[in-house]
C-alpha cells in the first residue's frame, strides 16, 4: 500500500513540474516581446520631451536660428542623464526638431 502512495506522489509531481514547464514555455517569449515593446515606448517618449524642450527652448530664445543637443544641455533644458538616454537611443536634432 505504502509503494502505490509513494508511485501516486511521484505520478502528481511529474505532473506538476510538466504543467509549470508548459506554461513557462508560453510566458517567456511574451515578456520579450512587452520588454521591446516599452524600449520603443521609451523611445518615443524621449524624442517628445526633447522635441518640447526644443519648442521650449526656441520660444525664449528666438534669436538663435538652430538649436542644438549642446543648447538644451547648456541652458538646463535637459539634464546631462537624459542627454546620455537621447545619445543611447540615436535621438537626433535637425532642423529644430527631433528624430528617432
Amino acid at each position: 500500500m505504502g509503494r502505490k502512495i509513494y508511485l501516486l506522489y511521484l505520478i502528481e509531481a511529474a505532473i506538476v513540474l510538466f504543467i509549470i514547464s508548459l506554461l513557462m514555455l508560453l510566458i517567456l517569449p511574451n515578456l520579450g516581446s512587452q520588454r521591446q515593446k516599452a524600449v520603443e515606448t521609451h523611445a518615443t517618449a524621449m524624442v517628445s520631451t526633447v522635441q518640447t524642450q526644443i519648442d521650449l527652448y526656441s520660444n525664449e530664445h528666438p534669436e538663435n536660428g538652430s538649436i542644438t543637443m549642446n543648447n538644451l544641455v547648456a541652458e538646463g533644458y535637459l539634464t546631462a542623464k537624459q542627454a546620455q538616454k537621447v545619445k543611447d537611443l540615436n535621438i537626433t536634432v535637425a532642423n529644430n526638431e527631433a528624430h528617432k
